[in-house]
């Protein structure tokens, strides 16, 4: 087994190192919360952290790491009166973001439920991480039934599993670290704040610091056990150091000056509830016990608001998290002294939460101060004017967002689908709707239909003992329906005709309210626009709905209006996107007037894009006293619906339920 990397030796990341020092100091901050850019080593980082956590004391032989001196009552290995203890290394357990239920909470073991007819619990994930660190990598990309269940573990710190004829709790407190790419599409507000700190990482834009990160992953891919001998004293320092803080923390007094300062600052930044401040107090008492100090001073109060409140403050739906540290400053200036001596400096070495010592804890080319919204310089960058918009082409701001009518794909996919919260589809996941013979490899054994099939046989086969005798004809598929996400490819009208008529700031606000809808069911989106003489595919299929919104608020309009261009490019995006992504339905949302002004009548053109088999609902912008109705033609033509731009808000559901029902099924 190749040994880890070290985690001294990672270059930079001075705030993430900190993050997770803090919840090594005390697991009841809650976890932590990785966002930024691929190749920074958010992984290697976070998988060199188990290293440094001190060892556990288990009850020698459970499955549950029930702890000796408190072994949990309900355990399901218990009870452990008078049984020996173990000590081991604290875990860290991987969950996988395509695992399945029974992975992450366990389930019957079938093996024994069916050779010797009794009823077993095999524990999953949960279980694993019980008192070590439950690891989830591209944490936003994980099933929303999964995300269900971390929830409510996080929650309660027990699992609890109904199934299949069993019925188990256990005990599941874990410290939760997870690592995303924000590319790849937001995370769940419900799951968001169960981290209790975030991190922002973005690569050092630092030649030297490069060159030293290159240097050091080069001599640990030549000899990874000798570069990590050379850094054992660094990880043995660091974690004798969060072993003391441990020890001290107990003794770490919070103030009522320091209470009020976390309390104002919550108050400062709108964050919902109290969780927050119960976060960052526990956050600034570690802090401190990792200085070496007994009481929280202000520095402390402030280090743990910047980690605790970016992803937890009242932001609008496609704004990345960040914190204005003005804004924190001014909150903390405004806590009243409290009456009486109290140390300013907040001890000896004149006040803050220092890092880990320079020589035992180094991170990964990281810019320290890529926890500013701002530091990247990314957002900069995407909002940058074309050259479209430079040439005197209108760039009207979005209009108000506002709640859709739910559009969604006829019909019930059969196939599975990719988890998602838009439209009827079988898979692994969902309401248990029946059993199926499966057609290839069981991908889900139903096994109280199993047993039934195999029960009437039994005495046929010879059965003298307490298994059940099977054939692979009794196998029974269990048959699951829930919903999945679409990709949702958006064609978009950007030509005079639309600028025209003034109404460029209600049909951006209409996409831009779509496209929170897209976000809010987990969908992929795209984009292609069409003006001038061709259209353009402006945003390639992603998760990243964030992107798309950016994008679409500095869309120039002009021109002339290419509508068959525009249905063509987006025929050839679903084919090859059925390639990349089978398993994904598409639904396919033609924003126009239905005026054509460049290139051929898209009668054709249309046509084409409806033998593609996507569902396809096209959004009447046309306004006036008088209209043509061209945009509802195109709506028949593509065998689909249409739908006026006032009819999209929720308010108009009950108009537009009916007519949303394509007379097509669409596999």
């Amino acid at each position: 087994m190749t040994t880890g990397y070290p985690f001294s030796a990672v270059v930079g990341l001075e705030d993430l190192r900190l993050a997770l020092v803090v919840n090594a100091v005390s697991p009841s901050v809650g976890g932590v919360l990785v966002r930024g850019e691929k190749g920074t080593a958010k992984s290697t980082i976070v998988r060199a952290l188990a290293a440094l956590l001190p060892p556990l004391c288990v009850v020698e032989g459970c499955r549950f790491s029930c702890d000796p001196e408190a072994p949990d009552l309900a355990c399901p290995d218990g009870p452990h009166d008078g049984a020996p203890a173990a000590t081991r290394p604290a875990r860290l357990v991987e969950l996988p973001v395509g695992a399945s239920e029974d992975r992450l909470v366990g389930s019957l073991d079938l093996e024994r439920a069916l050779t010797e007819g009794v009823r077993a619990y095999e524990p999953g994930l949960l279980a694993q991480a019980h008192r070590g660190v439950l690891y989830v990598d591209e944490v936003n990309l994980l099933h929303d039934h999964l995300v269900d269940l971390l929830l409510d573990a996080a929650a309660l710190g027990t699992s609890y599993v109904e199934r299949e004829g069993v019925s188990v709790r256990h005990a599941a407190r874990f410290l939760l670290v997870g690592t995303m790419n924000p590319e790849e599409g937001e995370l769940r507000p419900q799951l968001l704040d169960r981290f209790g700190l975030t991190v922002e990482v973005a690569a050092t834009r630092d030649p030297a610091e490069r060159a030293e990160v290159v240097r050091r992953r080069m001599a640990y891919d030549a000899d990874p056990e000798g570069f990590a001998a050379g850094w054992a004293a660094d990880d043995a320092e660091l974690a004798a150091h969060i072993a003391a803080a441990r020890k001290r923390l107990p003794g770490v007094r919070l103030g009522d000056q320091a209470l009020r300062e976390v309390t104002t600052v919550c108050a400062s930044f709108g964050v919902d509830g109290l969780r927050a401040d119960l976060v960052t107090a526990k956050a600034a008492v570690a802090l401190a016990a990792w200085a070496g100090r007994d009481e929280v001073t202000t520095e402390d109060v402030r280090t743990a608001a910047r980690l605790a409140l970016p992803h937890r403050r009242r932001r609008t739906p496609f704004e990345a998290p960040g914190l204005d540290e003005q804004q924190l400053d001014d909150a903390l200036s405004s806590v009243e002294p409290e009456e009486g001596p109290e140390d300013p400096e907040g001890g000896p070495d004149g006040g803050g939460s220092p890092p880990p010592p320079a020589d035992a804890a180094s991170g990964d080319g990281e810019d320290p101060h890529s926890g500013s919204p701002d530091a990247t310089g990314e957002q900069g960058e995407e909002q940058q004017p074309s050259p479209a918009a430079a040439s005197g082409d209108r760039t009207d701001a979005p209009g108000d967002v506002y709640r859709t009518v739910p559009l969604q794909v006829p019909g019930v996919n059969r196939r599975t689908g990719a988890a998602g919260r838009r439209s009827r589809a079988q898979g692994g996941s969902g309401k248990l709707t029946g059993a199926r013979v499966p057609t290839g490899r069981l991908q889900s054994l139903h096994l109280s239909a199993t047993l039934q099939a195999a029960a009437p046989h039994q005495r046929a086969r010879g059965r003298t003992g307490s298994g059940v005798l099977l054939r692979s004809s009794d196998l029974r598929e269990a048959v699951r329906e829930g919903r999945e996400g679409n990709l949702v490819l958006f064609v978009l009208d950007s030509s005079g005709s639309m600028a025209a008529r003034a109404r460029t700031a209600a049909v951006k606000g209409a996409v831009l309210s779509l496209l929170l809808d897209a976000y809010q069911r987990r969908d992929k989106v795209g984009l292609v626009t069409f003006r001038g003489s061709e259209a353009t595919l402006a945003l390639p299929p992603t998760s990243s709905v964030e992107a798309a919104a950016v994008l679409l608020a500095a869309l120039p309009t002009g021109g002339r209006t290419p509508l068959s261009s525009g249905l063509l490019r987006a025929t050839e995006v679903l084919r090859v996107e059925a390639v990349r992504d089978p398993g994904r339905r598409a639904l396919v949302v033609v924003v126009t007037d239905g005026r054509h002004t460049s290139g051929p009548a898209p009668e054709l053109a249309a046509a084409h894009l409806a033998r593609t088999g996507a569902a396809c609902v096209v959004v009447d912008c046309e306004s006036g006293p008088v209209r043509l109705g061209l945009a509802a033609e195109l709506g028949r033509q593509l065998g689909g619906v249409s739908l006026r731009l006032e009819q999209l808000t929720a308010e108009s559901l009950t108009s537009v339920a009916q007519t949303f029902t394509p007379n097509r099924r669409v596999a």
